[in-house]
């Protein structure tokens, strides 16, 4: 005779008893295994993973209380979001660098000057006159040395800003007024005749 549970005599009751209890037991089980699952995809720290393992051993009472302090996503999806968002910066960061540092107005990469305020954006190569940084020291389509092309842009500024010294120094000629316009009329000509009437 089967072990009555519950002081239970009847035999289909104490079969419906076990089969209860036994299943209470197997969702205790799984709720473990699910806890433990669950905590390896939310949680990165092991020894975290495991003191969740061993609060569901607490039957049902562990696993809720589990449930109610676990991180709210997995960590696949955190590290999808910060993917997200190092994307989203890179894409803030193309969109500033493609834009006029003066007005702002989208840009290419191999414009020269800004199309909306002629802010000048980049300089030719002197040889192959591809758009080169003024910053660079070399042409990276060519090869060619850039810091001669710089000097030699600052030399005429300087003698520009020279010039206006000496001339200030330098007394004007008087200005030779013009000889007067003639005031004779000249002759009117008279359109030439229409070949089509003719």
């Amino acid at each position: 005779m089967a072990l009555a549970i519950f002081g239970i005599s009847n035999d289909g009751l104490n079969l419906a008893a076990t089969l209860f209890v036994l299943g209470i037991v197997v969702v205790w089980l799984a709720l473990i295994v699910y806890t433990y699952f669950d905590a390896r995809r939310r949680i990165a720290d092991p020894f975290l993973v495991a003191c969740a393992t061993i609060g569901s051993f607490f039957p049902y009472i562990g696993t809720a209380v589990y449930a109610i302090v676990r991180p709210p996503e997995f960590l696949e999806d955190a590290h999808e979001r910060e993917l997200e968002i190092k994307a989203a910066e890179l894409r803030v960061r193309q969109l500033t660098e493609a834009s006029c540092p003066n007005c702002e107005h989208p840009i290419e990469r191999n414009y020269l000057r800004c199309p909306h305020c002629q802010h000048r954006l980049k300089d030719p190569c002197p040889s192959c006159r591809k758009p080169v940084d003024p910053r660079w020291a070399l042409c990276p389509y060519c090869e060619t040395a850039l810091s001669e092309r710089a000097r030699r842009k600052r030399q005429p500024a300087r003698r520009k800003a020279q010039e206006p010294s000496q001339e200030a120094k330098e007394p004007k000629p008087r200005e030779s007024k013009p000889p007067p316009k003639r005031t004779e009329k000249e002759p009117v000509r008279e359109p030439d005749a229409d070949p089509r009437k003719a």
